[in-house]
């Protein structure tokens, strides 16, 4: 398999690594020569240097044997010029192109069936707000994931030392919790995964991901200890940009009561004339006087998202330290996610992170739905449609060679969850969650592509 990546910045490099670790021919292309230098000395791939949207060098790339190109710069323009040119000279390849600009949303559908041919256009600070979103609906947890249309739901829990779960092994699980309603999918312990079996122990302070249908949340999710929120009404939003913006005027439609920092007047004028219950207020989210007058302390959730992570950071801090509730911050730069997790802030949201999850079903094999990457690449949840000539259809799961670290959590049949055991078998057309390391993607993919 062949890919062409045009961008070789956090999210061109993220899927690279990827790649690399499939064995699969990586071709990355960017104007920065530094950068390139850089990634060709962690990475075996072939780098190119010049612009993504330069038909010649696309040729030299060998667009027309790749299996898929990933636009994935900074630039918008790039994006859709690169995936232009590669739908002239190769229109049989997948094309994955980054859109930030909300203007371009109107097209999409133009640019996936016509002009372009794209396979999907991601915009990031879109998906950053269906990540908050999700995160209000249960602030109480670290991390939140639909499956199967929000049947089915994946929480990411710290375990506290009042949970009747803690001390327990999981084989013990079923005393707790009524048989078949949760499965333990992976545990973060210092910082490390740890894919669980039977006879591990469940510890305070574990950050325990698990599986339940929605229906079962909050019988579950009492169990853990600590349930210290008792739903969100008044979220402040630092910074009215291409998140702040679209993320009050959702919220507004959800009644939530809301008020917007920003520092620049002009945008404040903006958003005033286009939102409509918002309060928005023109001032820096990281003067203590400031918030002190506009009542901090009474906010349920305080959810920075300008582009300066510094502020972002600062604000949420401070916010917390005067009496709010909760709070979720922006982070862009991966390396910083593992030390703000460690400082007090309640959430991360990454556009990153966030666009990395949406692009990674267009690249994988079979019928993938939807993907969820753990603690950054250390591990993915899969969301697949199980085709009737596939490798996992038809036959118990003990006699299905999965590798060591890869996991059929739950199976949705119509509207039936079923957490499998050794004897279950995979039907036609189930959907299918399975947790695998990076390493195993592979053997899950081969599983679940038709056999030909």
């Amino acid at each position: 398999m062949r890919v062409v990546i045009v961008g070789a910045g956090e999210i061109g490099f993220h899927f690279a690594e990827w790649f690399v670790l499939e064995k699969k021919e990586v071709v990355i292309i960017d104007i920065d020569s530094e950068r390139l230098r850089w990634v060709s000395e962690q990475l075996d791939v072939q780098i190119l240097h010049g612009s993504g949207s330069n038909p010649r060098l696309l040729q030299e790339a060998g667009i027309k044997t790749a299996d898929i190109i990933l636009a994935v710069t900074h630039s918008d323009e790039v994006n859709l010029i690169a995936c232009f040119f590669a739908n002239l000279i190769a229109p049989q390849i997948r094309k994955v192109a980054l859109i930030r600009n909300p203007d371009y949303s109107d097209y999409q559908e133009a640019m996936s069936k016509n002009t372009l041919n794209l396979s999907t256009v991601i915009n990031p600070e879109m998906e950053v707000v269906k990540s908050i979103l999700r995160i209000l609906t249960a602030p109480d947890v670290e991390e939140v994931n639909d499956f199967v249309g929000g049947r089915v739901k994946m929480y990411g829990k710290r375990l506290s030392i009042d949970s009747p779960l803690t001390g327990l092994k999981l084989l013990q699980l079923p005393e707790k919790i009524a048989k078949n309603r949760m499965v333990v999918a992976g545990l973060i312990r210092d910082g490390r995964l740890i894919i669980p079996r039977g006879k591990d122990v469940l510890r305070d302070g574990d950050l325990v991901y698990f599986v339940c249908a929605d229906s079962d949340t909050s019988d579950i999710l009492k169990l853990f200890g600590r349930q210290t929120t008792h739903g969100i009404k008044n979220v402040l939003i630092v910074g009215g940009g291409n998140i702040g913006f679209p993320l009050a005027r959702e919220l507004e439609r959800r009644r939530y009561n809301v008020k917007i920092v920003e520092k620049d007047a002009e945008r404040c004028q903006m958003l005033s004339a286009r939102l409509h219950r918002t309060i928005v207020l023109q001032g820096y989210a990281t003067d203590q006087k400031f918030l002190e007058q506009e009542n901090i302390g009474s906010m349920d959730m305080v959810v920075s998202v300008t582009w300066d992570e510094e502020m972002n950071i600062l604000s949420s801090l401070l916010a917390k330290r005067m009496g709010a509730k909760r709070t979720i911050v922006r982070i862009n730069k991966f390396p910083y996610i593992p030390l703000v997790q460690t400082i007090g802030i309640d959430h991360i949201v990454s556009p990153r992170l966030s666009a990395i999850n949406s692009l990674f079903p267009y690249v994988h094999r079979g019928h993938v739905i939807s993907t969820v990457s753990i603690r950054g690449n250390q591990a993915e949840i899969i969301e697949a449609v199980a085709l009737r000539t596939s490798e996992i259809v038809g036959k118990p799961l003990k006699y299905l060679k999965f590798p060591k670290d890869s996991l059929v959590l739950c199976i949705m049949r119509e509207h039936e969850f079923i957490i499998p055991a050794g004897d279950t078998t995979v039907m036609a057309d189930d959907r299918v969650i399975i947790l695998s390391t990076v390493e195993n993607i592979p053997r899950v993919e081969q599983a679940l592509a038709p056999e030909v």
